[in-house]
């Protein structure tokens, strides 16, 4: 589990986008989780490597949304442009002046429609192409990641772009499963002792 998290920081160090790929429930977004509280608690102590910095992350469903939604849309009876959610999250990162790291996260299935859009981002220009003909530059110190089951719709020509974490489901184990139903599922009446015989 731990080589993962550190398959994702090697990733965020060489790519703008990342996927994570595994089953619902296989650790996924523990792994990027952890990896946000490491680089947080590691700059918080004064580790001198910048490659360490404070994560703040916004996350967004991209299947429960419409393309408006997501990337913006032109209003017909007002001719006026309104940003959707991804286009907010980045353009407001954009807008900061800071070395803190900021993760937007796509948590949902990848879909060959809503994904061909972010190709421009995830390749060296690192751009948002809105509809509107307006394109958002995006900074070094943003990422973008893609937590999935499988890749199956994705093109190649997305695919290449990102790099990929697998998850197989042996990857988690048996016992971080059992640990996490004693801690939260056994009655509060059994002793401390019980759970830690149990575990």
């Amino acid at each position: 589990f731990q080589e993962k998290i550190i398959q994702m920081f090697d990733i965020f160090n060489i790519r703008f986008g990342a996927t994570i790929v595994g089953l619902a429930g296989g650790g996924k977004s523990t792994i990027w989780r952890t990896l946000a509280k490491v680089m947080t608690e590691l700059r918080k102590r004064g580790s001198p490597d910048q490659r360490y910095q404070e994560v703040t992350f916004s996350i967004l469903n991209p299947k429960c949304i419409t393309m408006g939604e997501l990337y913006g849309e032109t209003n017909e009876m007002t001719q006026e442009w309104h940003d959707g959610l991804a286009s907010t999250i980045m353009r407001g990162y954009t807008n900061e002046e800071s070395e803190l790291r900021r993760w937007t996260v796509f948590d949902g299935p990848i879909d060959a429609i809503w994904i061909e859009n972010m190709n421009t981002v995830l390749d060296d220009n690192m751009t948002l192409c809105l509809a509107n003909g307006e394109r958002i530059k995006l900074k070094v110190e943003m990422k973008c990641l893609f937590e999935v089951n499988d890749l199956a719709v994705a093109s190649p020509a997305t695919v290449s772009r990102i790099g990929v974490v697998y998850l197989t489901p042996t990857d988690l184990g048996w016992f971080a499963t059992v640990k996490t139903w004693a801690i939260t599922k056994l009655p509060e009446a059994m002793s401390q002792t019980m759970k830690d015989h149990l575990l």
